[in-house]
């Protein structure tokens, strides 16, 4: 299974190690993409962001249309939502301007403590 872990430290070297492992081929196996803070993982990720990843996996690239047609939601919101997905690394675009979620599932890794 291709799973994507997301956590909490430093934005810059996590999307960096993202960028480089994509590159080698190796991103869809055990990546990790890091946010400065949890209130930023969930400012990128909202519900209706994760509503389109939960449609998106399995299946094959997609057109936006198509995209926001599996989630029954307007093209032009759909597109700015996989506008901010992509820029995370979490959706990418294929050759021919599609779009694919390439993981099977999505690991959340944070802990919250006391101040």
């Amino acid at each position: 299974m291709r799973t994507v872990t997301l956590d909490i430290g430093d934005t810059c070297d996590g999307l960096a190690a993202f960028r480089q492992a994509w590159a080698k081929g190796e991103a869809e196996e055990g990546a990790r993409i890091s946010f400065a803070t949890p209130d930023l993982l969930w400012k990128v990720l909202t519900a209706k962001r994760w509503q389109l990843l939960k449609a998106m996996t399995g299946q094959p690239p997609l057109s936006i249309r198509a995209a926001a047609r599996l989630v029954d939601r307007d093209v032009k919101a759909v597109h700015g939502d996989l506008q901010a997905l992509i820029s995370v690394g979490l959706v990418r675009r294929t050759d021919g301007g599609k779009i694919v979620f390439p993981f099977d599932a999505i690991h959340v890794d944070f802990m919250l403590k006391a101040a």
